[in-house]
């Protein structure tokens, strides 16, 4: 099995690499997505977060309530700790779960935003970073995402750096051009380098 982390900053195109990598063939762990499902309405990991941060977190409807949980970790960082130290556990037994449902030869792409920040490069056999220029990626979220200017600057400003990044990818797809140019580079990656590593770690 070949473990693949796959990260890059907000607007770089980072989903669009991971939807390309699962139409070829690959294994995709979204870990913003695992993140919701932890915390899903009627899961024990709800529950845990209602009962340390109490029933201001939920919704009338007994949901998750995330602008209200968000005012309160993102201002503290003691906070979002503990949410952490409620949500990673349960990420990591879903991914662990899933991993162990899968062939041996198979090739599976960690689609994790914060790769850089939390210091998890090690744990993948390969590190994939999505980059473009920061006026190219601040122009998509505007355009894209409706992200007044300063807003979007501020997003990619509070994450690592490209040169961060660079520190730690083994792979660097540059995605400052257009979006064919892009896909051009993951088939590339995936039938050069993903499918013969593939099968040299399941042999």
């Amino acid at each position: 099995m070949l473990r693949i982390g796959l990260t890059g900053g907000i607007g770089a195109g980072k989903s669009t690499v991971a939807r390309e990598l699962e139409r070829l063939g690959a294994v995709v762990i979204d870990a913003d997505a695992l993140a919701r499902e932890v915390v899903a309405a009627g899961t024990p990991g709800l529950r845990a977060v209602a009962a340390e941060f109490g029933d201001g977190v939920l919704t009338p409807d007994g949901a998750l309530d995330r602008a209200a949980l968000g005012r309160v970790v993102f201002a503290d960082p003691e906070a979002r700790a503990r949410l952490e130290a409620i949500t990673h556990p349960l990420i990591a037994a879903e991914t662990a779960r899933r991993l162990a449902r899968l062939p041996h030869d198979a090739v599976v792409v960690h689609d994790v935003p914060l790769i850089v920040e939390k210091r998890l490069a090690g744990e993948y056999d390969l590190v994939v970073v999505v980059g473009a220029e920061e006026e190219v990626r601040l122009a998509r979220l505007v355009r894209d995402r409706g992200m007044p200017r300063e807003d979007a600057l501020a997003r990619i400003r509070a994450q690592a750096t490209d040169e961060e990044r660079r520190a730690v990818a083994d792979v660097w797809l540059d995605n400052s051009g257009t979006p064919e140019e892009l896909l051009d580079q993951v088939r590339a990656l995936w039938h050069e380098r993903l499918l013969p590593a593939a099968a040299g770690s399941s042999s």
